[in-house]
């Protein structure tokens, strides 16, 4: 028998990358794209799956992921996260270098990726920090880290706050050809905040974390990127105002790019007022979610650290300027920023909590929700920002199903309906929002290299 080949019958085959979009089979053979085209034949001894009524694009990619590996694998461990991916429909996945020891060295780049070959079931790749230990005062190897295989640089969980170091940091990313990817925080702006600043913050007793930030430093990035000429990538965008920073600068032609996470653009700050302010306040604006309900909404009490996330989740009108850059191309790219914390860690009050929630999971059925189900994008268009967009930006040889490509694909059912529970999770870690919400549109089949690492189970709790 051919190894990891396959024959993927009958699907709706979208591949954003070649503006193909049509019923077809898809043959893998030998961990590449053979062949797309109909009534295709299976040579001798490969299996056929039936892909009928299925979405099957080029294999999801998320950019943004946190494994917590080395150091912190209580939380969350290369197997473990790839697990989560493959059951999220992710083939590859990028790992940000906030670990213990951070990211910032050739060796700890290679502890990682052999661990990623012997333990990992879907593509890793790796970014490298751009200051010793994410400390911001120091610039790390750049060139050394871009020699053992980083594909970004990024002191994400952290934001370089001295703007001639980061400016230092871009010339180099430049020499070496790669992109910086940055969390956007002004700490003199956002001081000790733990969620957003308005008016629930106000009635909740919270310190506030003002939009502007995020959005200074959005601004500087734009600047810079313009100055060295370095392709600059804003992280988890929360704000209007970056998004109407970033549209104006890529009119100018500036190489400024931009991420959304679902919980940016389905949540807002009401949340973290409990379930009935929340319903009350945003219902409306949640598209599919409470169009078609036919389950009890979920519930939830205010002060929930699982709403607790850097950035916060921001009023209404941010999350409505998220959804039309994501409508209007100035936001290129979905991801998760899966951030796994151990329980004990989320039990404690809500200014003690970590930031950060799971996100592998959810994230393909919350976009479609949000995005496709609503109309505001194709179904085409969401593929892209899951395949070739980030694909190009981090200069990856993926998120195509072009013939001789390398054999990752993910089948997905857009309008499966199904409740997302602790149980169903591979992540170890169970900081999640969405636990116990009707969702829309899931994974079926996750394909790496013409190998299945995931495919549907039955015993998943189903609508």
């Amino acid at each position: 028998m051919p190894m990891n080949s396959l024959l993927l019958t009958g699907g709706r085959v979208i591949d954003p990358a070649n503006n193909f979009d049509a019923i077809a089979d898809v043959l893998l053979l030998d961990g590449k794209i053979s062949a797309i085209g109909k009534k295709l034949s299976a040579p001798a001894g490969v299996e056929t799956f039936d892909a009928k009524g299925k979405i099957v694009s080029p294999g999801l990619i998320d950019l943004h992921v946190h494994f917590r590996e080395p150091g912190q694998t209580a939380k969350e461990n290369i197997a473990s996260g790839t697990a989560a991916a493959a059951r999220g429909g992710f083939t590859s996945v990028v790992c940000m270098p906030n670990t213990s020891p951070a990211i910032d060295s050739a060796g700890t780049v290679a502890l990682i990726r052999e661990r990623a070959e012997r333990e990992g079931v879907v593509n890793v790749f790796i970014t490298g920090a751009i200051t010793k230990n994410i400390a911001g005062e120091e610039l790390a190897p750049i060139g050394g880290l871009k020699k053992a295989g980083v594909v970004a640089i990024t002191d994400d969980g952290h934001c370089v706050q001295n703007n001639d170091l980061m400016r230092r940091a871009c010339e180099y990313a430049k020499m070496f050809n790669l992109p910086v990817m940055d969390h956007c925080q002004d700490y003199s702006l956002v001081t000790d905040g733990v969620m957003h600043e308005g008016y629930w913050s106000t009635m909740l007793g919270l310190r506030g974390w003002p939009a502007a930030g995020e959005e200074a430093i959005v601004a500087r990035n734009i600047m810079l990127a313009e100055l060295t000429g370095t392709k600059i990538h804003c992280q988890h965008l929360s704000a209007a105002a970056s998004v109407r920073l970033i549209r104006e600068a890529k009119k100018r032609g500036v190489p400024i790019s931009g991420e959304a996470c679902p919980h940016h653009f389905t949540l807002t700050d009401a949340a973290v007022a409990g379930s009935d302010k929340f319903w009350a306040q945003d219902g409306k604006s949640l598209g599919w979610l409470l169009a078609t309900r036919h389950s009890p909404l979920p519930q939830w009490p205010a002060y929930d650290t699982n709403f607790k996330m850097n950035p916060p989740l921001r009023a209404a009108a941010d999350r409505e300027a998220i959804l039309e850059g994501l409508a209007d191309g100035t936001i290129e790219i979905l991801c998760s920023d899966h951030a796994p914390h151990c329980d004990f860690e989320k039990e404690v009050e809500f200014d003690y909590a970590p930031f950060g929630i799971t996100g592998l999971e959810t994230e393909l059925a919350l976009s479609l929700m949000q995005l496709v189900h609503t109309k505001r994008i194709s179904l085409a268009g969401m593929i892209a920002k899951y395949t070739v967009n980030p694909a190009r930006l981090l200069n990856l040889n993926k998120g195509t199903l072009g013939v001789g490509a390398d054999a990752d694909v993910t089948v997905f059912d857009p309008d499966v309906e199904w409740i997302f529970t602790p149980e169903s999770s591979a992540s170890k870690s169970k900081n999640n929002p969405f636990f116990g919400w009707q969702l829309k549109g899931k994974a079926i089949a996750t394909i790496v290299g013409g190998k299945k690492v995931f495919v549907e189970q039955s015993e998943l709790a189903t609508v």
